[in-house]
């Protein structure tokens, strides 16, 4: 079971405890409530605390989803795990929609706006696109805070390598592989990342699979990522030579989604290998030291311990201070999604460009910001009666929208709101929510 996180007087981290434990104090009245997300709790009087335990924080880096653990290597049991949601795609379809505005605007040639080449700077050695450089800043930040909340003393990180010139042209060599990227990454394991770990024809999950050429050798040896798949052995040894149109002749459907996932751009591999190393160099920044592992590894310590493949788990077995035994039973992962701090656009804009509303007010007359989350008791005669638990979106006017885990519930009166954890640019969700009080 995930254990609470615990900070004394001085708000310096000790040992986690065992949620029994933490339910104890909070009700003697011997802690408080600190944070509810991770649930952290804070020490209300000097108490002599036991030696401090060293936890090792480990870091699974994905382009989508990044797992991470922390993980006891003395007793091997795993403290604390979560799946860190990244917002890399919206970003970079937000920054299309302010360059095709900017674009719209510079094309009506205003003589007071200056020339697109003339309004740019250089850009610095080691810069990354906006995109990239908020997975890297995702995973720092959340590094930080578990530093903040317990006593961590090395991070091991999955320095994966996606090879992507030998998987877009296999017979590349000398001198043209040289001009190319040079990092190196098995092809079977990015093939079950690439298809879901499943057969890309019958769907058959947690059986042996096989790489299937999607156009048979028989017929052209192209043995590109762009014509691989993976089979089950009987739809493998049923399609044979044959041609995939031929082999789901009643199946449409099924071709052009297999036809155009095969085609599919390889952008998740470039943006773990453009943010592996410079999301390396920063946690060796933080002062501690850092073990790397090899994507392989992680499978294989996954894999002999017998477990199943989810991207908390996969950080639980990154490097080779892996202990033998990883005690991961009735852990819950902290599912988080990185949602920004709001927008700073002044005020909308319509299709041309130009303003539709009016500037946006700076500051609230109440307490409460959108990403706020709240607790809001609704008396009985009113409309939406009950307790409310969730993020807010705040108003000037002080009628509120709350996202709960059952839908949102709007115009809730800020009277009957209390804040439980301050607006932090990421979304939480985890079950088993209701077994701590509420905060006193």
């Amino acid at each position: 079971m995930s254990k609470v996180f615990v900070l004394d007087t001085h708000k310096q981290p000790v040992n986690p405890v065992h949620p029994g434990r933490a339910r104890i104090l909070l009700s003697s009245g011997k802690a408080a409530v600190l944070k509810r997300y991770p649930f952290t709790i804070i020490l209300k009087a000097v108490v002599e605390h036991p030696v401090l335990e060293p936890l090792r924080v480990k870091i699974d880096p994905g382009s989508k989803t990044t797992g991470l653990a922390l993980v006891n290597d003395a007793t091997g049991e795993v403290v604390f795990a979560a799946d860190l949601v990244h917002r890399g795609e919206q970003i970079t379809k937000a920054l299309a929609r302010r360059r095709a505005a900017r674009r719209s605007r510079r094309n009506r040639k205003t003589r007071y706006r200056k020339p697109k080449y003339a309004n740019r700077r250089k850009k610095k050695r080691g810069w990354l696109p906006p995109s990239l450089e908020s997975r890297i800043s995702n995973v720092i930040t959340w590094v930080k805070r578990l530093m903040q909340l317990c006593p961590i003393s090395t991070m091991s990180q999955e320095l994966v390598k996606f090879d992507l010139q030998r998987m877009e042209t296999p017979e590349i060599s000398g001198v043209e592989y040289q001009q190319g990227t040079l990092f190196g990454y098995e092809v079977r394991e990015y093939l079950l990342e690439k298809w879901g770990r499943k057969c890309v024809y019958c769907g058959a999950e947690n059986s042996p699979l096989q790489v299937e050429h999607i156009v048979p050798r028989a017929v052209r040896v192209d043995n590109r990522i762009c014509n691989l798949a993976l089979a089950c052995a009987p739809c493998n040894t049923k399609k044979g030579t044959q041609d995939i149109h031929v082999f789901l002749a009643g199946q449409p459907d099924l071709v052009a989604r297999i036809l155009a996932q095969a085609k599919a751009p390889l952008k998740d591999a470039t943006a773990v290998n453009a943010t592996r190393w410079k999301l390396y160099e920063r946690l060796l920044a933080l002062g501690l030291p850092v073990e790397c592992g090899s994507g392989g590894l992680t499978k294989f310590n996954r894999t002999k311990r017998d477990l199943p493949k989810t991207h908390w788990l996969d950080a639980a077995c990154v490097g080779k201070s892996t202990p033998e035994r990883l005690r991961v039973k009735g852990i819950v992962p902290l599912l988080i999604k990185a949602n920004g701090h709001g927008c700073r656009q002044l005020c909308l804009m319509d299709e041309h460009g130009f303003p539709r509303t009016k500037p946006k007010q700076k500051q609230f007359t109440h307490q409460f910001r959108t990403g706020d989350i709240v607790r809001a008791s609704v008396p009985a005669y009113l409309k939406h009666p009950g307790i409310h638990v969730g993020r807010m979106s705040a108003k000037a006017n002080g009628a509120f929208t709350i996202a709960t885990r059952s839908g949102k519930v709007t115009d809730i009166g800020k009277k009957y709101c209390r804040c439980l954890q301050r607006a932090d640019g990421y979304g939480y969700l985890q079950k088993g929510e209701a077994a701590f009080p509420p905060a006193p």
